[in-house]
């Protein structure tokens, strides 16, 4: 069922503007009313987050709003992530991963994005949030079996924390258990490939990397 622009529109406006009361209840009348929650994350959540992310780079939104916004789509995720779960789409669980943002850095906008999808597709994410320290990537890795560990990085001056935390993965001998992937604002496809890790310049293509990485060929 195709979501009408009266539905749409508010649920739309309310994620850019971080309105997190209004997003649960507009998203779960909109469930209520029978529309996919796929498409609601994929046509109205999604390209809400990337125009906050857009905003914010363009210096037209700060850190306060992006936090609001992010606060916004987290609680709107476990209504959808609920309804996904509850409609069997994604009943078979494909691998589990690992997400932060890695630490210095507190931006989770694309961070979420990702993980809502990854769940929407049938991974088990486990997410950490943001300012997320070496060692507690590697003891989340070791502790839930990890499939797939996702870093996270929007600052530029916070590269060296992913850096950091791929390297403890090679000096604890564990990089053969896990594959690692990056992902942010201050990553690029050239430097992922320095430091031998996957990447993605956005959320479906980390969904179809983690889905290779687990040894899904992507539809």
């Amino acid at each position: 069922m195709t979501i009408p622009e009266f539905v749409a529109k508010p649920l739309y406006e309310c994620f850019i503007e971080g309105d997190a009361d209004l997003a649960d209840t507009l998203t779960r009348e909109a469930l209520q009313a029978g529309y996919d929650p796929l498409e609601i994350i994929n046509t109205i959540m999604i390209s809400a987050l990337t125009e906050v992310g857009r905003l914010f780079q363009s210096g037209e939104f700060f850190l306060p709003e992006l936090l609001m916004a992010g606060e916004a789509a987290s609680v709107a995720s476990k209504h959808l992530e609920a309804a996904i779960a509850a409609s069997g789409q994604a009943s078979q669980k494909l691998g589990t991963v690992v997400l932060g943002t890695v630490e210095g850095d507190v931006h989770e906008i694309g961070k979420n994005i990702v993980a809502t999808m990854l769940r929407a597709h049938g991974f088990e994410v486990i997410d950490l949030g943001r300012n997320v320290s070496p060692s507690a990537f590697v003891d989340a890795a070791r502790e839930r079996n990890a499939n797939v560990i996702g870093l996270s990085s929007l600052m530029t001056t916070t590269r060296p924390a992913a850096q950091h935390t791929i390297q403890l993965f090679d000096e604890l001998g564990l990089r053969d258990q896990y594959s690692l992937i990056v992902g942010g604002g201050s990553v690029t496809a050239d430097w992922a490939a320095e430091l031998n890790v996957g990447y993605s310049s956005d959320a479906a293509g980390a969904v179809e990397l983690c889905k290779r990485l687990v040894g899904i060929n992507p539809s």
